[in-house]
């Protein structure tokens, strides 16, 4: 895929910190097709780093167990805020950087802002504690608004979702999916 930003593996595993897990490993299917998804929108809308917008937006789209948890309303408010910080809204983003302190700069895989590297490992780390292999949509998801300070969460604020109630959310439709703490799926 030639319109792919620098993948995290292709830099020494010193440089990029051996404790961090590749961008691509770990995943269901479903979710690396977000991790791509998120990319190409990144390279697509001109931003200098897939951050958790992107993910939080390719999410909403492509994942029935992440739109399950917010109501129809939410969805569409969401995603046409999403689609217009896509077209020009967000372009006060595009020269920044997102990190909300959660990882230390030199460590973040390049083309990934901080908060969204953090984000999946944050993922990454709820699938073990599950016993999973490989992170879903929605452990993505519970690590993206796990971090108040990340874009996704400001999205989510401004289309009018209330964000502290979103993790009870997130376990609910955890449980109504078989993937429960401690149940393995």
């Amino acid at each position: 895929m030639g319109d792919v930003p620098p993948r995290h593996s292709q830099r020494p595993a010193a440089e990029r910190g051996a404790s961090r897990p590749d961008l691509d490993t770990g995943l269901t299917a479903e979710l690396a097709a977000v991790v791509a998804g998120a990319r190409r929108r990144a390279l697509r809308d001109g931003d200098r780093q897939v951050d958790t917008a992107h993910l939080l937006h390719t999410l909403l789209e492509s994942d029935p167990e992440v739109r399950a948890v917010f109501e129809a309303p939410q969805i569409a408010r969401l995603l046409g805020y999403l689609v217009q910080r896509a077209i020009g809204y967000g372009l006060r983003w595009q020269s920044t950087v997102e990190d909300s302190g959660a990882v230390p700069s030199p460590s973040e895989p390049e083309g990934w802002s901080p908060t969204a590297a953090s984000a999946l490992e944050g993922a990454y780390g709820r699938a073990a504690r599950r016993g999973d292999a490989c992170a879903r949509g929605l452990d993505l998801l519970a690590a993206i608004v796990g971090d108040s300070e990340s874009r996704a969460v400001e999205v989510l604020g401004r289309a009018g979702v209330d964000v502290r109630a979103l993790p009870a959310r997130i376990e609910a439709e955890n449980a109504m999916e078989g993937y429960a703490p401690g149940a393995t799926g």
